[in-house]
């Protein structure tokens, strides 16, 4: 087991049916999973839920943890194979012809923004969200790994189960797109 890895102690204790332990692995990635929800979903409330769901699913499969891994980068999959649930739900739904909440105008949440977000227009904030949330998801994931989560890009890789040469591409290809939709193209390329 990797000495730098401070969440390996946190899981053994956590699999040993230590509270605390798995108490402290929520409280030190539960923003990361939710910042992660949210932009992936665009919605506070579904992030939230997803959140959960993303836990209760990572601690289900603790045993199967590598601790040689980082964990952060092992829960953001987990987190991203449940907003990949939900939007497949979405679609069913949505086939089906079930209504559906408007979500847009809603996708910027009245929670305290980052210095950055201060500084940008509430405007501007909400075409990007739109932006991101309209972005196929192969590339919305990686984009959201790298620039919003701050994961590397081999640990960006390992989570998606790509080569770190896709995850090169795909960032490349999601800025791309992401700007065309900003800027209002409306037949953007990837």
């Amino acid at each position: 087991m990797s000495s730098d890895n401070p969440d390996a102690a946190l899981v053994r204790g956590a699999l040993a049916g230590e509270a605390q332990a798995a108490r402290a692995l929520v409280e030190r990635h539960r923003e990361a999973v939710y910042r992660l929800a949210r932009s992936a979903t665009g919605d506070a409330d579904e992030a939230f839920d997803i959140t959960q769901e993303a836990f209760v699913a990572a601690f289900g499969a603790l045993s199967r943890y590598d601790p040689a891994r980082p964990f952060r980068g092992w829960i953001a999959a987990i987190t991203l194979n449940k907003c990949r649930d939900r939007a497949r739900r979405r679609a069913v739904r949505r086939f089906l012809g079930l209504p559906l909440p408007e979500l847009a105008a809603d996708w910027i949440a009245d929670d305290a923004p980052s210095p950055e977000a201060r500084v940008a227009s509430r405007d501007e904030l909400v075409a990007t969200a739109r932006a991101i949330a309209e972005l196929p998801s192969s590339l919305k994931e990686v984009l959201i790994l790298r620039t919003i989560e701050g994961l590397n890009q081999q640990e960006t890789a390992e989570a998606l189960g790509i080569s770190a040469k896709a995850v090169e591409t795909r960032l490349y290809r999601a800025r791309q797109k992401l700007s065309q939709l900003v800027r209002g193209d409306p037949h953007p390329r990837v």
